[in-house]
């Protein structure tokens, strides 16, 4: 005899339990505030010039301007894909994706400063991209977002 998910009306996502039901709540709240993070940051390295960037960022000194709006692009695409696609419940497995991509940026990112010396730096990056980890692992296992219509 299989199991079959159930969709909760309202929720999306395919949890029918109480727990799947916090797990599904806690991996909404870390997309929220991982959105906002990324997508701050994104932002700030897509319009700020380089003068300004230099200012703040220690370490935009020793990486091209392109790169840097690379990745300011690749930090504000993946904040909306945390968000829009399980929002919408439109193509939902994309934010999985997204926060794999994000996952990854990060890990770049600690390597990055552990290759610089800047060992104080791999704080932030490693916390962003344990929790960007987490919420790809959630939103392909845990409590995957069902397509609309689905």
């Amino acid at each position: 005899m299989g199991t079959t998910s159930v969709r909760m009306p309202g929720t999306g996502d395919g949890t029918s339990t109480a727990s799947g039901k916090a797990i599904s709540g806690a991996l909404w709240v870390v997309q929220i505030l991982l959105a906002f993070v990324f997508a701050y940051a994104g932002w700030t390295k897509m319009v700020k010039t380089g003068a300004e960037l230099r200012a703040t960022i220690p370490w935009i000194t020793d990486v091209a301007s392109p790169m840097v709006r690379g990745i300011g692009i690749c930090e504000f695409l993946g904040a909306i894909g945390l968000i829009l696609p399980a929002a919408t419940r439109i193509r939902p497995r994309l934010t999985p994706i997204a926060a794999t991509g994000l996952t990854t940026v990060m890990t770049l990112a600690v390597a990055f400063h552990l290759y610089r010396g800047d060992d104080s730096m791999i704080v932030v990056p490693s916390i962003l991209a344990v929790a960007s980890a987490v919420v790809a692992w959630g939103r392909f296992r845990k409590a995957p977002i069902v397509e609309r219509g689905g």
